[in-house]
């Protein structure tokens, strides 16, 4: 059974939370192995590609998740069309959503892609972050690994103004008290459109870079 409910769908292997891959993979740990890989990759390559006049839109962001992940899923880079819920908590319905990637992506667009909020107070910036991140995490665009692209776009929103990639390294850890902070943050996001969390966490993980890409 998937970690998704689904009404139905043919992303998964029958009875799995494995999504059908280009490989055969089904192995949970060798598949979980091969995406991590793929991102390193693909972290290493926007980076350098990155410039000035990079154009952090929604085209970017889809492209993120296609080209890490094209050589692994058919659907890489391509919005849901189903409706998914997750421990309670649902995402954006199908329906709605390119209509609300559009909303998000031009309010970015309107604040010039954060281009320039180096020169923000750190605190400013973490808070724009912060609401843009969650709004993305409500979203939940993507069949599978919505939270590792939604980072990395906005690692290099962040290395695009003077700072290095987020450290969510403690957010992400789980401890025996609190569980895991990004998770808590996250469902903050989805249930109540509460990114102060959130923001604490990118806050923290914020650090201001040598030289600006």
């Amino acid at each position: 059974m998937s970690k998704y409910q689904f009404r139905q769908s043919d992303i998964y292997l029958p009875d799995t939370d494995l999504p059908i891959n280009r490989l055969g993979i089904v192995d949970a740990d060798l598949l979980h192995e091969i995406e991590a890989q793929l991102l390193q990759q693909a972290y290493a390559a926007f980076v350098s590609e990155l410039t000035p006049d990079t154009r952090l839109d929604e085209a970017y962001f889809q492209s993120l998740h296609r080209r890490t992940f094209e050589s692994l899923y058919d659907w890489a880079g391509h919005y849901r069309t189903e409706d998914m819920v997750k421990g309670g908590s649902m995402f954006c319905r199908a329906a709605y959503l390119p209509a609300e990637s559009r909303r998000i992506f031009t309010e970015l667009e309107r604040e010039s892609f954060l281009q320039g909020a180096g020169q923000w107070p750190m605190t400013r910036f973490a808070q724009r972050l912060a609401y843009y991140q969650g709004e993305l995490i409500a979203l939940h665009p993507f069949y599978e690994l919505n939270g590792r692209i939604t980072r990395l776009f906005f690692d290099l929103v962040a290395i695009a103004n003077g700072y290095g990639p987020i450290d969510y390294s403690a957010a992400l850890r789980d401890d025996p008290e609190v569980g895991n902070n990004y998770i808590r943050a996250s469902i903050d996001c989805v249930r109540n459109a509460d990114t102060r969390l959130l923001q604490q966490l990118i806050a923290a993980g914020l650090t201001r870079s040598d030289s600006t890409a």
